[in-house]
């Protein structure tokens, strides 16, 4: 045997490097490639050690904690003590139709995470057919045949370069992402039932003064009426009293209107119809609850927003990862094994069996720049998604901050309405005892009453505000702040 027969010559050698020589420029480019830098904490945004806000600055500073897409966010509602609060929100819980669609996206999302994974499977799957053809494959060449096939077809696709991995990591990352927004569509929607339903209990409180207030002035009416009957009052006064009434009247009229809108958005919200829903006007007043000092400290890791947005920025990095691996060859593993037989009877016997193996390696080398445009697409993505994430940490530092100074605003606010409706109370009383001895003028009577009434809504309004304001950081904060 010579040595020609047994080495390959050089000219050989040379054509067979350079069929490989796009396998190894790949995979050079593979060992090369480095991986993309990890997101910034918290997107860029520089964590202060502590709220503006005195009254609620933490005692050991801010607290670094993972994201809690799938964290409960507690039963926060049952701190008001309101019995019936609490079946609202569990009704919009199970009822709501932002809630019951942010749940369609996650199983949607979930989908797309099974299909995802799926793809770096064994993929197996069965086939069969009936040809009649004529060529090479029949014999006698031109002779037209019949070929009757049924077999097994199984393909992998070697993921060498972490093109399917990544693909996977992306959609894992997605369904993170919706079920955090579907906590955060949970915790709205509660904090809207809670905050619409303090709102409806005020407007029925505040109707209720405004018609003590209406008795009170058809009584004084009634008075002026009898003395001027008597000849003892002009008609001036029974005319000025006759207004006060008339107008009072309006202004209850429209509570009632603003009660009505209320009452129709709360049904709304717990996802029934707005026709006949109504709500028991003698419910206690529920609890206000204290959020302690020192809570603020995990509110990034606790809210859903911001959880949702971190993992959109992971997902959307992984992605790029995709992109990149697409400039890499991809190859794939196929089989088959079944029968084939011109005669269809003799198409499962054991001399008609076939079977066969192979390797597919393909690697684009010309796409018209797809490839680059796709890649530079996803980072462009994951620059919005970046961008998108500092947003929220902005809006989840300035949420808390809002709420904050509100709650404290709020409360000298009512120590100050408190001590003017105590003084109001004690005006409208003397004055009215001066008028009945004709001390006084009825302008006089009219104006502490005025007085005491829009001092008593304003205060009723400032409580209300309070509620609401609650209710407000509890949501700034991602839920009950005890579980923090």
């Amino acid at each position: 045997m010579n040595a020609n027969a047994t080495n390959s010559s050089p000219s050989t050698k040379a054509s067979r490097l350079g069929a490989l020589a796009p396998l190894m420029a790949a995979l050079i480019l593979a060992g090369c490639a480095s991986a993309l830098p990890a997101p910034a904490e918290h997107a860029g945004v520089e964590i202060p050690a502590s709220f503006s806000t005195p009254a609620a600055q933490p005692a050991a500073g801010w607290t670094t904690a993972a994201p809690a897409e799938s964290q409960a966010r507690g039963q926060w509602w049952l701190a008001f003590a309101d019995p019936e609060l609490n079946a609202l929100v569990e009704r919009a819980g199970s009822a709501n139709t932002d809630i019951q669609t942010a749940a369609a996206r996650l199983a949607e999302a979930r989908a797309l995470l099974r299909n995802a994974d799926a793809q770096r499977q064994p993929q197996l799957g069965a086939s069969g057919g009936v040809a009649r053809q004529a060529g090479a494959n029949t014999a006698g060449g031109a002779q037209p045949a019949t070929l009757a096939t049924a077999g097994l077809n199984l393909s992998y696709e070697v993921d060498l370069f972490g093109r399917l991995s990544q693909a996977s990591q992306a959609a894992q990352l997605d369904a993170q992402s919706r079920e955090a927004l579907l906590q955060s569509a949970r915790l709205m929607v509660q904090a809207d039932v809670a905050q619409t339903y303090m709102q409806l209990r005020s407007l029925q409180t505040e109707r209720q003064l405004v018609q003590q207030s209406l008795v009170a002035y058809g009584d004084t009416l009634k008075l002026i009426e009898r003395r001027y009957n008597a000849g003892d009052a002009a008609e001036l006064d029974v005319a000025r009293m006759q207004t006060e009434v008339s107008a009072t009247e309006s202004e209850a009229f429209a509570l009632e209107r603003q009660q009505a809108i209320l009452t129709h958005a709360l049904a709304v919200l717990v996802g029934d119809v707005a026709s006949g829903f109504t709500l028991d006007p003698t419910s206690a007043e529920p609890h206000l609850p204290v959020i302690p000092a020192g809570v603020p400290g995990t509110m990034l890791a606790r809210r859903p927003d911001v959880s949702a947005a971190q993992a959109s920025v992971l997902a959307a990095q992984a992605r790029v990862g995709v992109a990149q691996a697409a400039w890499f060859p991809a190859i794939t593993l196929t089989g088959n094994g079944g029968y084939a037989s011109p005669e269809l009877g003799d198409l499962f016997k054991w001399s008609a069996r076939s079977w066969g193996i192979g390797a597919l390696l393909s690697l684009p080398i010309f796409d018209g720049g797809q490839r680059a445009a796709q890649e530079d697409g996803a980072r462009a993505r994951l620059e919005a998604a970046v961008a998108a994430q500092r947003g929220q940490v902005l809006i989840a530092f300035r949420d808390v901050e809002d709420q904050l100074s509100t709650l404290r605003l709020l409360a000298g606010q009512a120590q100050s309405l408190g001590q003017a409706v105590k003084s109001a109370e004690r005006a409208t009383h003397l004055s009215d005892v001066r008028y009945r001895n004709g001390l006084v003028s009825q302008l006089e009577l009219l104006d502490a009453r005025r007085a005491e009434l829009r001092n008593r809504r304003q205060a009723l309004q400032v409580h209300t505000a309070q509620y609401v304001a609650t209710i407000g950081l509890i949501r700034a904060l991602g839920g009950d702040w005890s579980a923090a």
